[in-house]
């Protein structure tokens, strides 16, 4: 048995991990370990995110904007490509969905109203008749989700940071005021601090330490890529129903990733589309959107975990002492990374969180005790 002793062990490598340790490691040794062969293996590796501000509940829209500046401008060597590019977000009410509309239009930020016309400019495939209100919110974007997460790692190794893949724990033990994290191959991990940021897993990794679960709630996504020619979507923007029972988004410059925004409740595996779920989701969008799919040309699903409520849970166990949850990220993990990794780094460490100190009481895994 190899024990190798640490500041902080941090279990799990996709975005919540990774931003994790990577803020964490110019200030203590960190180890972040990982199940799977690679990090990112399950919901970052299969994430197409865009960074939109009217996304999520008030912790989360809070965190997206006070991750924005990062990726507009990263830290020197972090990417070797831009992390940001501009698309706007159309959002899409038919003659049932106005009360939706307008609730998102008096709470959103930097949404703004334009009438079918001018909905029908910025999306040219739209169905005349169907959309009977619409909103823009201008100031959206694509990430690149390889680049940001590769580049946390990058920080990581850069701090003197080991990643061990190929980890998975199969005994969490504390031990005179030390956490030992066993993997399944024998080797040991030990330091007085760990961060379970195992995403689906989250609960599971807190039963084998003992710990209490949050209850959390892995939901299936599923997406589809599709063709969409003759149309050319290079330019569209991400169009989405108000109600968000669909969305489409322009994928590799010629093609569309349609899904029906699912959120089927799951156990935490390595999840896989759902026949159904696809031909809900091309249904759905081609109720909006005239498009003939004349087939499927990929498919995959992955996972979005959340919390009972829906909010992110970043602070510590309330009965359980050096362990910390970094869990709850749903849909929203990469918009708000590198906030998020900033704002689990200043509650470990016992800093200031600045402006993010605004939301870590809704935050505080603390408030699902009983």
């Amino acid at each position: 048995m190899d024990k190798r002793v640490f500041d902080i062990v941090v279990i799990g490598a996709g975005i919540a991990g990774s931003t994790a340790a990577a803020h964490l490691s110019p200030h203590r040794r960190v180890a972040l370990i990982e199940a799977e062969d690679q990090p990112g293996y399950h919901s970052t590796g299969r994430s197409a995110a865009l960074w939109i501000q009217n996304y999520g509940p008030q912790d989360v829209r809070e965190l997206s904007r006070l991750s924005r500046a990062f990726f507009e401008a990263p830290p020197s060597g972090f990417a070797e490509v831009p992390l940001m590019r501009h698309r706007p977000v159309l959002f899409l009410a038919n003659a049932s969905q106005m009360a939706e509309m307008e609730a998102e239009l008096a709470g959103g930020i930097g949404l703004r109203a334009i009438s079918p016309a001018e909905a029908a400019a910025l999306q040219p495939a739209l169905r005349p008749g169907y959309a009977a209100a619409a909103a823009v919110e201008d100031d959206a974007f694509d990430m690149d989700v390889a680049a940001i997460h590769q580049g946390f790692l990058r920080m990581l190794r850069a701090n003197t940071g080991v990643l061990a893949v190929r980890s998975r724990a199969g005994r969490i033990e504390r031990k005179g005021g030390v956490w030992e994290v066993e993997t399944v191959s024998g080797d040991v991990f030990a330091a007085p601090v760990v961060v379970n940021a195992a995403g689906a897993w989250g609960d599971e990794v807190a039963g084998i330490a003992g710990v209490s679960p949050l209850g959390l709630r892995p939901c299936r996504r599923t997406a589809a890529i599709i063709d969409p020619a003759p149309h050319d979507p290079e330019h569209w923007p991400m169009t989405i129903d108000i109600c968000h029972g669909w969305y489409a988004r322009p994928e590799a410059r010629t093609r569309l990733l349609v899904s029906p925004a699912d959120e089927t409740l799951m156990y935490p595996h390595d999840v896989q589309p759902d026949e159904l779920d696809i031909a809900l989701g091309i249904d759905r969008m081609q109720q909006a959107l005239d498009i003939a799919v004349r087939r499927v040309e990929r498919a995959w699903a992955g996972l979005r975990t959340f919390t009972p409520d829906g909010s992110l849970a970043f602070g510590w166990d309330a009965a359980a002492e050096g362990f910390f949850w970094s869990v709850g990220q749903g849909g929203y993990g990469i918009q708000t990374s590198p906030a998020a990794g900033r704002l689990v780094a200043d509650l470990v460490l016992g800093r200031d969180p600045g402006e993010a100190g605004a939301i870590v009481s809704l935050v505080a895994p603390s408030r699902f005790v009983g």
